[in-house]
């Protein structure tokens, strides 16, 4: 599985594998990886939008 894919995956844009093990700390490991890649999409958005406000 590559990397865009497991993005993907994480973020509900692509159906999840049914092979995959389905435990607890799974399903927390998966919402804290959701997590930080929301936040760090949303500090490019705000680097972005500060460096066009800056120019």
């Amino acid at each position: 599985m590559t990397i865009l894919q497991q993005i993907a995956t994480y973020l509900y844009l692509r159906k999840k594998d049914p092979d995959t093990p389905n435990s607890s700390f799974v399903k927390y490991m998966h919402g804290i990886n959701r997590i930080s890649i929301l936040l760090f999409l949303f500090a490019i958005v705000v680097i972005v939008v500060k460096l066009i406000i800056k120019k």
